[in-house]
């Protein structure tokens, strides 16, 4: 029995194979992304084939994009039984080849590790790292592995030079030299303050310093800075010395301060004249402007001078009736 098929069934298999020859047939791709320093067929041409891993140009450098015509592709393929290929009514292609990039900075802060490790310097990011001539970037393969191979790795302790050879994934071996210096943190000052004068948080900053060039007393913190007074001048630029500081001056000299000596059962009272400027806690001498007797008392936090017990002719430095105030204490 002859079975009869309907015309619309050879119809749709028409169509079914048609667009399967049209799927399957070569046709040029409008960019292309390529790694390693050849461009494939398969990278230019869709539905290339066994012949897809076949090279037929150089790539671009690492890093950069360049452009080939559909016409030098037509060429190219044609001898490698790719006849007809559809250009897709491209006129040229576009070939990238992607990469990482490794900076100065990258190299800078490799070396640092590198030394730090090697000559107990440190961490990277606490050595100071200056090349006789700042090295230039370079780009290397997406994949391939950032960790250079060492070729040398050469440091004088005394002197702080290196001289250092490393090899980067695709690149040739490259040498460094310059100095590797360990550093600590250190607040410098920021504008210049005269002595006396209050440190302000926006005075200074912390920067890390050469150790070598760096003094035993210098400050590290801004807390222990800030709110300080400058024991002299200090310029902009400069580290800050424990030294360089002290508590601010609550009894300017020349100005009139209250002397008080307190003893178990009582307190006096009188006006006196601050003969040189004190802190908080620090001796000054004092006149008495009554008997014009010069003693020395320590600076309280709230401008007056308190008189030690004991101190000799105190007493009488404190006596005369005009300018006593005293309370017996029961």
């Amino acid at each position: 029995m002859i079975r009869i098929i309907p015309l619309v069934t050879f119809i749709l298999a028409a169509a079914v194979a048609t667009a399967a020859a049209e799927q399957a047939r070569p046709a040029l791709k409008q960019s292309a992304t390529v790694t390693g320093d050849l461009v494939r067929i398969g990278d230019l041409v869709d539905n290339a084939g066994i012949v897809a891993n076949i090279p037929i140009f150089r790539a671009p450098d690492l890093g950069q994009s360049g452009t080939v015509s559909a016409a030098s592709v037509v060429d190219a393929v044609r001898s490698h039984a790719i006849v007809g290929l559809d250009t897709r009514g491209i006129i040229d292609v576009t070939v990238t080849r992607p990469s990482q990039m490794i900076s100065g900075r990258d190299i800078q802060k490799t070396i640092a590790r590198l030394l730090g490790n090697a000559y107990a310097l440190g961490d990277s990011d606490e050595i100071a790292v200056s090349f006789e001539r700042e090295p230039r970037s370079f780009n290397i393969e997406p994949s391939a592995s950032l960790e250079p191979r060492v070729l040398q790795l050469g440091y004088d302790a005394r002197t702080g030079r290196f001289d250092v050879q490393l090899e980067f994934a695709g690149q040739r071996a490259m040498r460094w030299t310059g100095t590797a210096l360990p550093t600590v943190a250190a607040v410098t000052m920021v504008r210049s303050v005269g002595r006396g004068e209050i440190v302000r948080r926006d005075d200074v900053a912390v920067e890390r310093r050469p150790k070598t060039q760096t003094e035993r007393d210098t400050v590290a913190a801004i807390d222990a800075v800030v709110g300080r007074a400058a024991r002299q001048a200090l310029r902009a630029g400069s580290a800050v010395r424990g030294s360089d500081l002290m508590k601010p001056e609550v009894v300017q000299r020349d100005a009139s301060v209250t002397l008080v000596y307190a003893a178990p059962g009582i307190t006096l009272t009188v006006r006196g004249k601050a003969n040189e400027a004190g802190a908080e806690g620090d001796i000054i001498s004092v006149t008495n402007l009554q008997s014009k007797r010069v003693i020395q008392g320590m600076v309280a936090a709230d401008g007056s001078v308190i008189v030690q017990p004991g101190t000799p002719r105190v007493i009488a430095n404190l006596e005369p009736a005009a300018e006593k105030r005293a309370t017996q204490q029961k």
